[in-house]
């Protein structure tokens, strides 16, 4: 397919601000398209349970003409607001019954409390327009309100997300059209092996060092969940608690999406081939199996399920999945060439003379080759596999498209 034809998507974030009465006016909102929400999701169950019948997002978009007559309040902003709220639980049915489909755990969906729906949807152009030069945005029953727009769009919008965040309102607006930004050729390749301790080893010997944001907050937020369970639930006091739970948790998250954006970025603009391992971290933060004791009915053998823990903490907080997401569509906007390789036996081989051994890691960091002796450091060995891996799955493919 050319180039051209290919739509790209991107989303850009900007901080909202306010008045009183706007925010005001987007919580409430948010209170109408919750319950919304919660009775378009208790009519597809009703249906299902009572008439096996199937509701569709278009069968509960037709009853939105009637509830402008019931509920008038809550179709204030316009009834692309309540299309949009029914398409976010359309799409988290098809979510659910791709993940039956797949075998995974499915995760029925639950009706929506107070504290867990933050976001209006606009699925279209309508009852909102950017106001880039007056720093605003307009929204049908709301009015301007003021954006920090701190950099220019690219493309097309086509809809936005208004979302709450603790005290802080976001607006993310999602674009088609988005033009490339190429970069020049640097005729460098690399390969990356991710890991816990070092986040990223290269193939060129360059290590980065994870952060690891959650596990420096961890006491901070310890401490506040244990100040959280002595409020009274209801009062003020624990209102203003959760808040600060919250807000230690974005700050972690917000800190590891800063670096994996920084890391990312600089990956993109110097190697026109990046190699990555074709990780399925969803797998690899799976709990063990409990393991019944045969000679005692009703007890179970220790499996390592706390250490285990550890680990799957530590590999959530480095991040794999946010980096290697960056990676992708910026090296796609770049016109650089991103390459998923299988990570089997990729740090028990050594890279300079193929020799496959597990006995070849000795431990977390060192490598040491049991056919040539060769020492190295594992994590840097491994990115060396990687990017042969890469090179010769790219010649693969060259080798198919001149055919």
């Amino acid at each position: 397919m050319d180039e051209a034809q290919v739509t790209r998507c991107r989303t850009f974030r900007f901080r909202l601000h306010p008045t009183y009465r706007q925010a005001q006016a987007l919580i409430r909102h948010l209170d109408y398209q919750r319950e919304l929400y919660n009775a378009a999701l208790e009519e597809r169950i009703g249906a299902w349970e009572w008439e096996r019948r199937s509701v569709s997002f278009y069968d509960q978009c037709l009853t939105l003409t009637g509830l402008r007559e019931v509920r008038p309040e809550v179709v204030e902003l316009g009834v692309t607001v309540c299309r949009g709220t029914l398409e976010r639980l359309d799409r988290a049915f098809a979510a659910f019954f791709r993940r039956k489909k797949l075998g995974e755990k499915p995760g029925y969906r639950r009706f929506k409390s107070v504290g867990r729906f933050h976001s209006l949807q606009w699925e279209d152009k309508s009852g909102w327009r950017l106001k880039t030069d007056l720093k605003r945005l307009y929204i049908y029953g709301i009015g301007d309100v003021k954006v920090n727009y701190y950099r220019a769009l690219a493309g097309t919008p086509k809809a936005i997300t208004v979302k709450r965040e603790g005290k802080k309102w976001w607006l993310s607006v999602r674009c088609v059209d988005v033009p490339p930004e190429s970069l020049k050729p640097t005729r460098r390749e690399v390969g990356i092996d991710l890991g816990v301790v070092n986040l990223t080893a290269t193939s060129e010997g360059e290590m980065i060092i994870g952060p690891r944001f959650g596990a420096r907050s961890e006491s901070m937020i310890a401490d506040a969940q244990r100040k959280l369970e002595l409020q009274k639930r209801g009062s003020n006091r624990r209102r203003k608690q959760t808040w600060r739970v919250a807000q230690l948790r974005r700050r972690a998250t917000n800190q590891r999406l800063d670096f994996a954006h920084k890391a990312s970025r600089r990956l993109v603009n110097k190697y026109d081939l990046i190699v990555l391992e074709d990780l399925a971290v969803s797998n690899m933060v799976r709990r063990p199996r409990a393991l019944p004791d045969v000679n005692e009915p009703g007890a179970y053998r220790p499996n390592g399920a706390r250490a285990k823990a550890r680990l799957n903490n530590s590999i959530h907080d480095a991040g794999w999945g946010t980096l290697v997401s960056l990676l992708s569509y910026k090296a796609e906007s770049a016109g650089r060439i991103l390459v998923k390789v299988d990570p089997r036996h990729t740090s028990q081989t050594r890279a300079e003379c193929g020799h496959v051994n597990a006995g070849n890691r000795i431990n977390q960091a060192e490598f040491r080759c049991r056919s040539c002796g060769h020492f190295a450091h594992a994590d840097l060995n491994a990115a060396r596999n990687i990017l042969r891996a890469g090179r010769a799955q790219q010649r693969l493919v060259s080798a198919s498209v001149e055919s």
